[in-house]
């Protein structure tokens, strides 16, 4: 009963540390990423609060990245804060067997895994997916972020325009190019229209209006016919067709796990993304969803290195947590190439296996010896 209550205590310990050092973690990192994305207001006249949304669906794209770490952190810390107090004397002498410590990190290994794979299947690409489609379908909710003076602008698709002076909301010398059909209804003929050119002295934006004072639009033809130019004192434009150029369609990151394997569990899939050009694409995040989850037991047992009774520098705590870093860079620097090459991505996929059974039966052979020594 006592031993199942101390049990309890050191599940309840590594859990919570592994989930204060992940959420450390993850907001940091959410805090850098969002510096980023303030292009979204600033370039790309998004409002605030899809901002905010779209920072905050992306906590879950980041969050799934540092489970392994967090989770070598905190069993780390746990370990090495128990054997520098001597807790775990006490245990060893009441007659609990170190194996028995080993199984249980190993079970917790195996929650985490399961959390890990719940996350990166499931959580992470529906809200990396959601957080696409706040951008897909969110219109411009103003201009005027997206002026900058003396700087050439194409935020939005087909159009292109810079401005030599702005205060507030007027500017001044505007030149504007139209090859998208943004501005409609400047020339008598639409049909044969390559091109719109507006060049005006001065101007307002209000909101997804421009106002233009002063200057003449010039209309390219598509049979290279003589321009068609038209001087004008006032002209007011209309910007709410204007589409931003951010990336609107899901990435591979963003697909749902379901569509990525039926690409290759069916022959003729009905999804656009399962082209051969992207299975090489396809293989890796797989492996990242599905496979790097099973090295977190793995990095249970290495930490586990820890107990052996050994003086000795490669059971030390330094040499340990190099062990399970070096192996956290191997899963990273390895999965991206698991899409090009087949050796690669069979050794991905059978080492944790092969880990798991040599480190087990490591630590049964040294706890062995150890309790015939005492």
């Amino acid at each position: 009963m006592l031993q199942n209550k101390i049990y309890q205590n050191f599940f309840i310990e590594i859990i919570k540390t592994f989930f204060v050092v992940l959420f450390g973690l993850s907001i940091i990192a959410l805090t850098v990423r969002a510096v980023s994305f303030l292009d979204l207001i600033v370039d790309n006249g998004y409002p605030v609060d899809i901002y905010f949304k779209y920072s905050l669906l992306n906590l879950f794209g980041i969050a799934p990245k540092f489970i392994p770490l967090s989770f070598l952190l905190a069993l780390t810390i746990f370990i090495i804060k128990h054997i520098q107090d001597s807790e775990f004397v006490i245990l060893w002498t009441s007659g609990v067997k170190k194996i028995y410590l080993v199984n249980l990190f190993f079970l917790i290994s195996i929650l985490i895994l399961f959390f890990y794979l719940i996350l990166s299947t499931f959580l992470t690409p529906l809200t990396l997916h959601k957080s696409r489609l706040l951008l897909s379908k969110e219109q411009l909710n103003s201009f005027i972020p997206t002026v900058k003076t003396y700087q050439f602008s194409d935020v939005f698709k087909g159009f292109t325009f810079i401005v030599e002076k702005k205060f507030n909301n007027e500017v001044q010398n505007i030149f504007l190019h139209d090859k998208g059909n943004n501005i409609r209804n400047l020339s008598s003929n639409v049909s044969n229209l390559s091109s719109t050119t507006i060049v005006a002295r001065n101007g307002v934006v209000d909101k997804k209006k421009l106002f233009l004072f002063n200057g003449q639009i010039i209309s390219s033809k598509k049979d290279k016919s003589e321009n068609e130019i038209i001087k004008f004192e006032q002209l007011n434009i209309d910007l709410s067709n204007l589409t931003s150029t951010t990336i609107k369609k899901p990435k591979i990151q963003e697909t749902s796990t379901y569509e990525l394997l039926s690409c290759f569990t069916s022959n003729q899939s009905k999804y656009d993304i399962c082209q051969d050009d992207t299975k090489k694409e396809i293989i890796p995040a797989l492996n990242r969803r599905i496979v790097l989850p099973l090295y977190i037991p793995v990095v249970s047992l290495i930490c586990s290195l820890l107990l052996i009774n050994s003086k000795r520098k490669y059971f030390n705590k330094v040499s340990v947590f190099i062990y399970s870093f070096i192996l956290l860079v191997f899963t990273e620097m390895t999965v991206r190439y698991t899409g090009i090459n087949d050796m690669t991505r069979i050794l991905f996929l059978v080492m944790p296996f092969i880990l798991l059974f040599l480190l087990y039966s490591l630590l049964s052979l040294k706890f062995s010896k150890e309790s015939k020594t005492t």
